[in-house]
């Protein structure tokens, strides 16, 4: 299993978590999503992620992933 870190500053509530866990959650590979709202990071595991795909996909919910 792979472990990828991102942080996502435009997160603010749990709409915001929830956005971002089902477009991440959707892609192909991926085990899991940890959103920390405090933090505003989001932790995704699974197996051969792919970082331009969590990245668009963190974009389709509507937040940048820095």
């Amino acid at each position: 299993m792979d472990t990828a870190l991102y942080t996502v500053p435009g997160m603010h509530c749990g709409h915001c978590e929830r956005a971002v866990k089902e477009e991440v959650s959707a892609l192909s590979g991926v085990a899991s999503v940890v959103v920390d709202l405090e933090s505003k990071r989001v932790e995704v595991t699974g197996s051969g992620l792919d970082d331009a795909a969590i990245r668009a996909a963190i974009e389709e919910a509507g937040y940048e992933a820095t």
